[in-house]
């Protein structure tokens, strides 16, 4: 009895359709096992030489939103984040630009690890846009969101950053408003990194993000210690200097003078 077109016998149709199916098997699993292949060539190239390279991602284009931008408040005035508010009772061990430094690193007057614990304040009055472990290299870290005072009508004023690094503590969280002379945390050594300091940067721009320390470019930072001078109430002092008085020292002599006679 014939099957189908050729009139083939049915148990060698049987066979033909037998023999096809099991050729797809055998080709399907050769397939399988060349892709398992690959993917271990591929997986053992990335765990010798690292994962596989991607498109670089720029953090600096993660700006603020509109919102984060509408709660950055005013900035009137600006001081010293370590020592008096005047910068007494601390030095700039490593200034701005010196070998590539993007910062101050601002020490206590006793040097070495004199100033671990001491308290770090808010610069000006801002909003905390990051707050946290950074890196190994920076440690704890406090980014400060400021807008400048503006004459012109409409313009709200310029985005300005203030940085606070290796720190020991944390003391606020994201989206606080840290007061003028505020305690943000203390100094620290980031883990052991360093000896204690205080890294302080002031940058021009609207990326909160921590970035690098050192570069051959300024990269949209200013210099810490000129930008406070300038910023600073003209003859603002909050501890103003006594009022000169007459000197006790002339009738003082005359006690003595009218005892001894």
């Amino acid at each position: 009895m014939g099957l189908g077109r050729w009139n083939l016998p049915l148990p060698l149709v049987l066979v033909i359709g037998a023999a096809v199916v099991l050729l797809s098997v055998r080709q399907a699993a050769r397939q399988s096992e060349k892709e398992q292949i690959a993917d271990a060539e591929v997986e053992e190239l990335s765990l010798r030489d690292g994962p596989s390279p991607r498109a670089p991602v720029d953090l600096g284009l993660l700006l603020l939103d509109p919102l984060e931008l509408a709660s950055i408040p005013r900035a009137d005035r600006w001081e010293h984040p370590l020592g008096s508010a005047q910068g007494a009772f601390a030095y700039n061990a490593q200034p701005f630009l010196t070998t590539r430094h993007l910062g101050d690193d601002l020490n206590g007057i006793g040097g070495w690890n004199s100033d671990l614990g001491d308290p770090v304040f808010a610069a000006a009055r801002g909003r905390v846009l990051f707050a946290g472990e950074a890196s190994g290299g920076w440690g704890k870290m406090v980014i400060l969101g400021h807008r400048l005072p503006s004459k012109e009508s409409g313009d709200r004023g310029q985005i300005i950053q203030s940085v606070y690094a290796h720190m020991e503590v944390i003391s606020v969280g994201v989206g606080d408003l840290a007061h003028r002379g505020m305690r943000i945390g203390t100094v620290g050594t980031a883990s052991g990194r360093y000896l204690a300091h205080l890294h302080f940067e002031i940058r021009q721009t609207r990326s909160p993000e921590p970035g690098v320390g050192y570069a051959d470019e300024p990269l949209a930072r200013v210099a810490p210690e000129r930008w406070i001078r300038s910023n600073r109430l003209e003859g603002d002092l909050l501890v103003p200097a006594p009022e000169a008085i007459p000197s006790l020292r002339p009738s003082m002599e005359m006690n003595l003078l009218k005892r001894e006679e």
